[in-house]
């Protein structure tokens, strides 16, 4: 067991299974996608420890609060470590994260993204450490999000061979 996934374990944190899209619905594209020293990570959600579409859903401000968006953000991220270790078969591969663009899907004066992509960042700096985990970020607010997710979430991270 590699120091990423004891860190996991120490945490009380599991990783997801892959995702079960809902009935009907179809993902022709790569969780993750290896380029050279980079891992692409496409946009993820929440999930259920089954591997469901997981969380609470609905519009950060209305039927979430910032509290409820960080922690969707936080899912989201364990979502994001489920496919790179599917992915990678080791997490200690993972040399540095270079971006996270979250996005929250929140009410029309809804301004306090950064606090809930927060969810997201706090767990890679915690598991990942300084080094590792640093990376640059935006977080941005949408109408819409698919399948009513509060937050979707993608990244690029440099990886060793």
């Amino acid at each position: 067991m590699g120091d990423v996934q004891r860190r996991l374990e120490s945490l009380g944190l599991s990783l997801p299974p892959a995702l079960r899209p809902p009935p009907g619905v179809r993902l022709p594209f790569e969780s993750v996608r290896l380029f050279g020293d980079r891992a692409v990570i496409s946009g993820h959600g929440p999930q259920n420890p089954d591997g469901s579409i997981g969380g609470r859903l609905g519009r950060v401000g209305l039927d979430l609060d910032i509290a409820d968006g960080y922690e969707s953000a936080r899912l989201t991220a364990l979502s994001m470590l489920g496919s790179l270790h599917r992915a990678l078969g080791d997490l200690d591969r993972i040399q540095a994260w270079v971006r996270i663009f979250g996005m929250v899907r929140g009410v029309p004066d809804f301004d306090q993204q950064p606090a809930v992509i927060n969810g997201c960042s706090d767990l890679i700096l915690e598991v990942f450490g300084p080094e590792v985990g640093a990376h640059a970020r935006s977080a941005v607010g949408m109408a819409e999000l698919p399948f009513g997710l509060p937050v979707e979430i993608e990244a690029e991270v440099v990886i060793r061979s």
